[in-house]
């Protein structure tokens, strides 16, 4: 910018000198012409005066006094120009003075008859007055050779500084564009991909940049909010940890004691005890009920910490789907009161997929009590099975009720979230899901409207990894954690 200041200063002073030698120019042609005129018109009165005066004598005077030539005009316009000119005015009036004498010399011969001594003056005066004059016009033609030589200077010092300039510009650009990838778009390019890491949850890359401007100061600001990140992740991924121990510890201790409970519960209504009236055997059935209730809250609290943990034992074999439909929709309208319509399409062209059929029947069931609940009486509800991408297979469940809301969509996957018609319940189940089908290598999800009902979805590939496919290992694993 400095550079371009500079030369736009230097442009104008460049402009401004041309412009005056221009006018110089102007004025020396302008004083050349006049020059020209001034000895063109000492000529033409030198012939006029001769001649009238060899030929009229004494009564043409008057004539030639009334036609007076445009010299004074000339001379006049001349002294005009040339007036900041002392040498110049000097020799104008050196001019004037020799122009007088020869009018008067002009004047006596017009008086005289003597032709040889008019003769004399004639050509000495004439000649002198004409010297005089192209002294002066040589004098402008060589100050207008010098000032023409002048302007094609300062048009070729223009050139070679426009020239110069336009490579400095193109070199200036150059570095700068390079300045720039080097110390902007270099840094910005790694911050995209930090940033890409940190969304991923690496938060222990740091960004590799210092420096003394906005970005260096924007990167350590960057690097401190990810450090501080970092440290609040640590922390809370050891607090969950925490509890999900006191959890997992906690439906392990609290399993015994209700076990038993259920079983002495059992021999008294039996009356294991001594005879027991109907009124007690409600008494007992309640105490049951809820023993249930909490029992299976504590082995699906059990169950999600065995998949948290990644400890839970998959028994993969190759999944008949038509046994697993035929088995949840038994179980479901054995346990539901509404009369509902369970329609079933399977694809007939479906990857062969291999996993846990219990566990992918304990999904569906999840799912389709879900849809049974919200689903209003004497409706319908879609199981259908189709292929999904690359060999997976993709299991939805469409119900037509009222739908969910967007926020809570959003949420529906995660521990303690309850859609509609959830109430009074854990909000574990769906997120029992989504660690069953993760653990299979699938994905799970939600398609709904409000007023459309809702579609459960979640897919599974055609083989899982080969640790949790192994048969005799997850048999084993299975059989000792029971124990």
């Amino acid at each position: 910018m400095l550079f371009l200041f500079g030369q736009q200063v230097f442009n104008l002073w460049i402009a401004r000198l041309t412009h005056e030698a221009f006018n110089c120019v102007t004025h020396t042609l302008l004083v050349k012409r006049e020059g020209e005129r001034l000895f063109h018109a000492v000529i033409d009165n030198e012939e006029k005066g001769f001649l009238e005066s060899s030929s009229q004598g004494l009564t043409n005077l008057i004539d030639y006094g009334e036609k007076k030539p445009n010299f004074h005009n000339s001379f006049n316009y001349l002294y005009n120009l040339v007036q900041d000119n002392p040498a110049q005015i000097k020799q104008l009036h050196k001019i004037r003075y020799i122009y007088n004498q020869w009018q008067r010399e002009l004047q006596e011969k017009a008086l005289s008859s003597s032709a040889s001594n008019n003769g004399v003056a004639k050509s000495t005066l004439f000649g002198s007055l004409q010297n005089e004059i192209e002294k002066l016009i040589q004098h402008e033609e060589m100050l207008l050779s010098d000032r023409q030589i002048r302007v094609e200077r300062l048009h070729d010092i223009n050139t070679v500084i426009n020239v110069f300039s336009t490579l400095v510009i193109l070199l200036g650009a150059l570095l700068n564009l390079q300045l720039l990838h080097r110390r902007v778009k270099l840094p910005l390019k790694k911050l995209a991909q930090v940033s890409k890491l940190w969304q991923a949850g690496q938060m222990e890359v740091q960004l590799c940049h210092s420096s003394k401007d906005e970005i260096g100061e924007l990167a350590g600001v960057l690097n401190a909010m990810a450090d501080k990140t970092r440290h609040r992740q640590e922390s809370i991924e050891v607090r969950n940890q925490q509890l999900e121990d006191m959890i997992s510890a906690l439906s392990h201790d609290l399993r015994i004691p209700l076990l038993a409970t259920r079983n002495t519960l059992d021999c008294m209504s039996r009356g294991a005890f001594g005879p027991v009236n109907d009124t007690w055997k409600e008494v007992f059935k309640e105490y049951d009920e809820a023993n249930e209730d909490l029992l299976q809250l504590v082995e699906l609290l059990l169950d999600i910490s065995r998949y948290e943990a990644r400890s839970a034992c998959l028994v993969c074999d190759r999944l008949n789907w038509e046994k697993i439909l035929i088995k949840v929709i038994g179980q479901v309208k054995a346990t539901s009161t509404r009369e509902l319509a369970f329609i079933c399409k399977i694809s007939q062209l479906l990857p062969t997929v291999y996993g846990d059929e219990l566990e992918i029947q304990r999904v569906l069931q999840n799912l389709l009590d879900n849809a049974v609940r919200v689903s209003k009486p004497k409706g319908e509800i879609i199981l259908e099975i189709t292929p999904y991408g690359e060999g997976q297979v993709q299991i939805s469940v469409r119900d037509y009720g009222s739908g969910i809301a967007p926020q809570v969509k959003e949420r529906l996957f995660q521990r303690f979230i309850q859609g509609q018609g959830h109430r009074g319940r854990s909000g574990l189940g769906l997120y029992l899901c989504r660690q069953i089908i993760e653990a299979h290598g699938g994905n799970i999800g939600v398609e709904s409207s409000l007023g459309e009902g809702s579609t459960f979805w979640f897919t599974l590939p055609s083989a899982i990894n080969d640790v949790d496919c192994n048969h005799e290992q997850n048999i084993s694993r299975c059989s000792k954690s029971d124990a």
